[in-house]
């Protein structure tokens, strides 16, 4: 018998484990049902009390100003949305009672800080996203009664919010930048002809910028405020994200020294110690419409020289074309230059190291005297 239990016992407590497993299984699995499945089916269930209205394709309203606005919602994109586990009414919190005839009149806007905040206990995304938001130029506009600055809604979306990662890169820029024009629409019309405007709308380019690749996302401000990314003294860092970048310079056969040769310039000692005045990238470049140089329209374009020079220097003239820009000292193409500083480099080198020989053979010579006269 004892045989048999040593043979055997393993066995049946691997047999009583794997039954204790299946169990405790089935009951956390049955648990989680329990606890999703009535939460799924009454937000199924209002979604629908609601829909029976707002998802007729002409259910409209006339406001009091006159103007009519549209109330229909489709469920679909509900469903396809990051909300779609949620009540109307998580959102639409001042909707008391939905009954037959209807609900409370004057629905406010929704207010997304309700679960968009740190520590929020239902799962929202915990980011700074908002804090962000609260010291943007949109929101100083929205806070001075500016009735067109925009909410979370204005870009995100009410009903039909997506996932980010939904969309493809260039797919994104562009509902970025065609979302932003729907109130910036002359800077958009700019934008959408220039240089990156062409190779994103066009060229379906990945790396192109849209707005808020200078502009920021949330945290937007007025490009005289100096915590903005655009403000004169910072709009050369945020250019030289890109123009900066050896994979991207590399990849597009743009000259890689443009951010450099900046930085070693008048202009770009000048801006660094904090001259707000000096010439920046979007001086020279223009800002929303910038484009190639051999583009007529351009305002690097030899024949714009010399009106894009005189907004700084009143005196600019002809000459002013001549002289090269970017201009890298420690390369051929800066000709005369390049070769004068060279010559120079190496009298100096030549001149030191017979001063450094001189000195080290009187140094010599005056020990050997100071011996001898021992």
């Amino acid at each position: 018998m004892n045989g048999f239990l040593g043979k055997n016992l393993p066995k049946m407590k691997n047999k009583f484990s794997g039954k204790i497993f299946h169990i405790l299984s089935l009951i956390v699995f049955s648990l989680l049902l329990m606890g999703f499945f009535p939460r799924y089916l009454f937000t199924q269930t209002q979604i629908q009390k609601c829909t029976i209205c707002h998802g007729k394709k002409d259910f409209k309203v006339q406001l009091d100003d006159g103007s009519v606005r549209n109330l229909f919602v489709e469920e679909k994109l509900l469903k396809e949305s990051p909300h779609y586990n949620n009540n109307c009414t998580d959102c639409h919190n001042d909707i008391v009672e939905i009954t037959a005839v209807g609900h409370t009149k004057n629905v406010k806007k929704v207010q997304c800080t309700r679960c968009h905040f740190e520590n929020n206990p239902v799962g929202a995304p915990e980011t700074q996203m908002y804090k962000d938001f609260q010291e943007s130029i949109h929101q100083q506009e929205f806070l001075k009664g500016n009735p067109k600055a925009p909410v979370c809604q204005s870009c995100h979306g009410s009903h039909d919010i997506k996932y980010r990662k939904s969309l493809s890169s260039v797919e994104l820029k562009k509902k970025i930048s065609k979302m932003c024009g729907q109130c910036h629409l002359d800077i958009y019309s700019s934008y959408s002809t220039s240089i990156h405007g062409v190779a994103l709308f066009d060229k379906n380019s990945p790396d192109v910028p849209a707005c808020s690749d200078c502009h920021g996302e949330h945290k937007i401000r007025g490009h005289e405020d100096p915590g903005s990314s655009v403000f004169s003294t910072k709009i050369y860092n945020t250019c030289g994200n890109c123009h900066a970048s050896a994979s991207i310079v590399e990849k597009y056969g743009i000259k890689s020294d443009k951010f450099q040769t900046y930085e070693s310039s008048f202009h770009g000692i000048a801006m660094q110690f904090g001259e707000k005045t000096a010439a920046n990238c979007a001086s020279c470049h223009g800002v929303h419409d910038i484009k190639s140089q051999n583009d007529p329209t351009s305002s690097i374009h030899s024949n714009n020289i010399v009106k894009t020079c005189g907004k700084c220097h009143p005196d600019a003239n002809a000459n002013y074309t001549k002289g090269k820009i970017h201009l890298n000292p420690h390369s051929e193409e800066a000709g005369s230059i390049y070769y004068i500083g060279s010559f120079f480099k190496w009298l100096t080198i030549i001149t030191l190291s017979f001063l450094f020989i001189h000195i080290m053979l009187d140094l010599i010579r005056k020990i050997k005297l100071k011996k001898a006269g021992k």
